[in-house]
């Protein structure tokens, strides 16, 4: 049984890990930017979960069984790395101009991830396609 996320208006629909991590991450650029000119509490708020958003990122990239590419894994993690600095330094002296780096971030890396999983299911369907092509063409 699955329940919905709660304070969500859209969720991420179910079985595709890439579409959810590119959702999380528009979520918390979305939460950031809405933050960002106060309460300093609600932003340091957002702060934190963009943070542990990264943190999970950051040990699934680190894990041994990580399939991604070492340059992606690289470029990821030093990504990371700024955001664990501009993260703690915003946390310290919250500055609105500062967050800006961080949700274009999340934006870029969000699109790229539905990018890529776009490319994914044209690719699923240009291989489905053939098949049912053949399926229809035996039935005649």
């Amino acid at each position: 049984m699955t329940f919905p996320v709660k304070g969500y208006q859209r969720r991420p629909e179910p079985g595709n890990p890439g579409r959810s991590e590119a959702w999380a991450l528009l979520e918390a650029a979305r939460e950031l930017n809405l933050t960002k000119d106060g309460p300093v509490e609600a932003f340091r708020v957002a702060l934190r979960r963009n943070w542990r958003l990264w943190t999970i990122f950051q040990a699934s990239i680190l894990d041994t069984d990580c399939t991604m590419p070492t340059e992606v894994r690289s470029n990821l993690l030093g990504l990371a790395n700024f955001i664990d600095k501009q993260t703690a330094s915003l946390l310290a002296d919250p500055d609105p101009g500062k967050v800006d780096a961080l949700v274009n971030i999340n934006r870029q890396i969000s699109e790229g991830l539905l990018e890529g999983a776009r490319a994914t299911m044209a690719e699923a369907a240009r291989a489905a396609a053939p098949a049912a092509a053949g399926s229809v063409s035996q039935r005649i």
